[in-house]
C-alpha cells in the first residue's frame, strides 16, 4: 500500500519557521500535482499550497508570502517551508495529491504556534 508520510512539525513561537516534508513509499509524488492541506481544531481541512508537476505554485491568501512549497521528484518528496508563523497557523498539516485522493491521507504532522 502506497503511503504519504508527513514530518517536521512541532512547537514554535510566533514569527518562527518550520520546514515540513512529505515522502511517499511509491510513485505518487513524482507523477502528480501535490498539495499541503491543514486542519485546525473544529474546522474543515483546507488546501494551503499546491505545486504542479512543472513547478507552478499556488497559495491560499492566508499563507501567501510566508509559505513556500517545493518538490524533489528524484527523492519523491514535497516540502513546505513556513516562515513568519502565526498562532492561526496552528493545525495538523497533511500532504496529498491535488485534487486529493482519500486513499492517500496520512497521519499528518502537528504544527503549534504559541508563545
Amino acid at each position: 500500500q502506497v503511503q504519504l508520510v508527513e514530518s517536521g512539525g512541532g512547537l514554535v513561537q510566533p514569527g518562527g519557521s518550520l520546514r515540513l516534508s512529505c515522502a511517499d513509499s511509491g510513485s505518487i509524488i513524482s507523477i502528480n500535482a501535490m498539495g499541503w492541506f491543514r486542519q485546525a481544531p473544529g474546522k474543515q481541512r483546507v488546501l494551503v499550497a499546491a505545486i504542479a508537476l512543472g513547478g507552478n505554485t499556488n497559495y491560499a491568501d492566508s499563507v501567501k508570502g510566508r509559505f513556500t512549497i517545493s518538490r524533489d521528484n528524484a527523492k519523491n518528496t514535497v516540502y513546505l517551508q513556513m516562515n513568519s508563523l502565526k498562532p492561526e497557523d496552528t493545525a495538523v498539516y497533511y500532504c496529498n495529491t491535488v485534487p486529493w485522493a482519500s486513499d492517500y491521507w496520512g497521519q499528518g504532522t502537528q504544527v503549534t504556534v504559541s508563545s
